[in-house]
């Protein structure tokens, strides 16, 4: 029997990629956002924005709330620290919950997703089914967060439907 699994896809959010300028550490970033800026591939979160460690001096920055504006808040925020690129338009977000979701993702990621290795506050830039992907762990459930191209989410869906299938 198949274990419990819950998809869905998540709306309402801004997403930005910031990226550090020559000299800029992380803690200068997290002193102008009021968010711990992770150094290494983690996330953290605080004030409705959570900041995901993709690359030395790049995060990618999600916001709860407010899309149109998030970037350029973001902007604002960290004047000549960082540049600033919406992403807002360009990913869509899954959220895969669930006894079961370790399992799926398992099967067409390209890391080891035990929990020794690959625990709440995790993030991964991967590739799952052969698509890019920014994963996340949220917490123990375990529940994990997928960010990806908006012009890979048909391919995804469909991958996702066969893992889930077989599982």
């Amino acid at each position: 029997m198949a274990e419990p699994l819950n998809i869905q896809e998540r709306t309402g959010f801004g997403l930005a990629t910031v990226m550090a300028r020559k000299g800029v550490t992380a803690a200068m970033i997290s002193q102008a956002l009021g968010v711990a800026a992770p150094d290494g591939p983690a996330w953290t979160a605080g004030g409705g924005l959570t900041l995901m460690g993709s690359g030395p001096g790049a995060w990618l920055a999600l916001s709860e709330s407010e899309p149109a504006a998030h970037a350029q808040r973001l902007r604002e925020q960290l004047g000549p620290l960082a540049s600033v690129s919406d992403q807002s338009g360009g990913y869509v977000i899954l959220r895969i919950a669930g006894p079961g979701a370790r399992t799926l993702l398992q099967r067409g990621a390209a890391i080891d997703l035990h929990p020794a290795a690959f625990a709440p506050g995790a993030v991964a830039t991967t590739v799952i089914g052969h698509i890019g992907v920014i994963l996340r762990q949220l917490d123990e459930t375990p529940a994990y967060e997928l960010a990806l191209f908006r012009s890979y989410a048909a391919s995804f869906g469909h991958w996702l439907d066969a893992a889930r299938a077989a599982l």
